[in-house]
């Protein structure tokens, strides 16, 4: 008959649990040994030893007491009540003295019926034969404080100093004592959790060593009923340490028909599902972002999930020239600079961690927001990967000529960025057969607008107010317009962004001050100062799109009055 794994486990475990109750069993009369003499020391020693030290404080107590009786008495006029007051106190003092006194007396003659158990009983009876004299003498200094107070009431001076120096005499002799007395007394205890110790150590040794021969015993049978299941557990390590490694092509070869066996074919099974699931990966992960190919593989339920509506912020991008490059261009060297270009703006995108959604031509649709990336940063990163795509819009026209294979004529490539944040639906949305994890909605449609905008304005990134109002600590902007885009109903304010904050020059700050204020007096219809404002704003930068559009705007309006009513929104007649 086949003796199956759990079988052989089993029974190392019952010898074991054998061996190792026996040792449970000796360890624990021990240790109810030391236990019992652990409970004497703190049951007897540390409460004697603590009743000393109170002892000790009553007495001090006391003796500052009876200063305080000698001075009412010595005061002019005597406060009859503070000295009966404080005579009371003295007296009580005293009385907690000797309660402390007796109850040491008590917890030495419980450790001299245990005696047996330590050394030092004639030490503990000795002591106890001092604590009683040491009452004795109490009660001889309160006499001697009362005749040293009788002397002072009668004002009998030298009678007093005589019996004061008796009273102080006798406490410094009863404080020596009682010093002495808690010494002794911490000496006791230090002995006696000495031999505990001792004992204790005792224990340990004698329970390490039958464990060490238990577990020498038990280590033998194991070695021998478990070397026949070392290899194929060493070649499973090793295939698992090369999948690890990257190595998907993995086979572990079969060898027992056994447990080992069995979990040796679902590992196998298991590497070869990582194998699909890696070149499932690496395929779609060049059509879509690779967190949504890993989301939809690992967690498969999300396939069919409805969507939800998230904040979301959205971004489009699209190339300016794309029309003038395809023209001079053959099939496969258009696909190539388009290649370059949307690798090139791609890279932001993903550093940023957004999620690219899908390439239309030469534009880019990205989103950023839960679950993959937090709520307080989307706008943010939405922003800076804006920025980047425009830094690395240079790198790019300097890769065009080798890239379309021509030094004269390249064309003017620039790029136009619209970024919105709002409200979205997010989830699957397709057919049964065809399906794309995608966000839908108004600030879709927005962030689109915007981006067709810049044309208009002469812009390369507008944002919208929402985006704006999440990135004031990290993003310049400034304010361009208030807008009426095509397709919505209620009016927008569009904003350009400048840079970081901290990294725009002076000379885009003092612009975006100057055409802030055009802005404020063409919404007040003041023409002649907006005209001003404006045409200040191009003595600053002459190519500043959104002040040549105003001026030529404030122009029309000054010669066309808009009327009362007219509330300074602009609407937008292209998409």
């Amino acid at each position: 008959m086949r003796i199956t794994i759990g079988l052989k486990i089993f029974a190392i475990a019952i010898g074991l649990l054998a061996l190792m109750s026996f040792v449970a069993l000796l360890s624990t009369r021990l240790a109810r040994e030391v236990g019992g003499q652990l409970d004497f020391v703190i049951e007897h020693y540390i409460p004697g030893y603590g009743a000393l030290a109170r002892a000790n404080v009553r007495s001090v107590e006391q003796a500052l007491y009876l200063r305080r009786i000698v001075i009412n008495l010595l005061e002019t006029p005597q406060d009859q009540a503070s000295i009966e007051k404080n005579i009371q106190i003295f007296t009580e003092k005293g009385r907690q003295t000797d309660l402390e006194l007796a109850y040491t007396r008590r917890q030495l003659a419980e450790q001299v019926k245990g005696g047996g158990k330590f050394t030092g009983v004639v030490a503990l009876a000795r002591l106890d034969t001092r604590l009683e004299l040491m009452a004795q003498d109490r009660q001889h200094y309160e006499k001697q404080a009362q005749s040293a107070l009788a002397a002072l009431e009668k004002k009998d001076y030298a009678e007093f100093r005589r019996q004061m120096n008796s009273v102080e005499a006798l406490r410094d002799d009863f404080d020596y004592k009682i010093d002495a007395a808690r010494h002794e007394m911490l000496l006791l205890a230090q002995a006696a959790a000495e031999d505990t110790r001792h004992q204790q150590a005792q224990v340990i040794t004698v329970s390490l060593l039958v464990m060490a021969i238990a577990g020498a015993l038990g280590l033998l049978v194991a070695g021998a009923i478990t070397f026949g299941l070392v290899r194929p557990v060493r070649r499973l390590l090793d295939g698992a340490k090369a999948v690890e490694g990257g190595a998907l092509d993995t086979v572990v070869p079969i060898t027992s028909r056994d447990e080992i066996g069995s979990l040796t074919k679902a590992f196998n099974q298991m590497v070869a599902e990582l194998r699909v699931k890696a070149q499932i990966r690496e395929t779609f992960g060049k059509y879509i972002d690779p967190r949504i190919v890993e989301g939809l593989i690992d967690r498969p339920e999300l396939a069919g999930a409805g969507g939800e509506r998230r904040m979301m912020t959205v971004s489009f991008c699209d190339m300016k020239g794309f029309t003038s490059i395809g023209e001079g261009l053959t099939p496969r060297g258009l696909v190539n600079v388009i290649n370059q270009y949307l690798t090139t703006m791609s890279s932001p995108i993903r550093e940023h961690n957004g999620i690219i959604d899908k390439y239309i031509g030469d534009a880019i649709m990205a989103f950023w927001g839960p679950p993959f990336t937090s709520d307080e940063d989307q706008a943010r990163l939405a922003c800076l990967a804006a920025l980047d795509q425009l830094a690395r819009l240079s790198i790019f026209r300097q890769e065009l000529p080798e890239l379309m294979g021509i030094k004269r004529g390249l064309p003017d490539i620039n790029m136009r960025i619209g970024i919105a944040t709002g409200e979205v639906v997010v989830g699957n949305i397709g057919s049964d057969i065809m399906k794309s994890y995608t966000v839908m909605g108004d600030t879709v449609n927005l962030a689109s607008r915007l981006e067709g905008v810049n044309k208009s304005y002469g812009t390369r990134i507008l944002i919208g107010e929402d985006t704006a109002k999440r990135t004031t600590d990290t993003i310049e902007t400034r304010e361009i317009d208030s807008i009426l885009v095509v397709g919505k109903i209620e009016p927008q304010r569009v904003f350009e962004v400048l840079g970081r904050k901290g990294e725009v020059d002076q000379t885009m700050l003092a612009l975006g001050e100057r055409f802030a204020a055009g802005l404020a007096a063409y919404r007040q219809q003041a023409w002649p100062q907006a005209k001003a404002e404006f045409e200040a704003c191009l003595a600053v930068a002459p190519d500043d799109g959104p002040a040549r559009v105003f001026l030529q705007r404030v122009t029309y309006l000054a010669e066309h009055l808009p009327g009362p009513a007219w509330n300074g929104v602009w609407s937008m007649t292209e998409k």
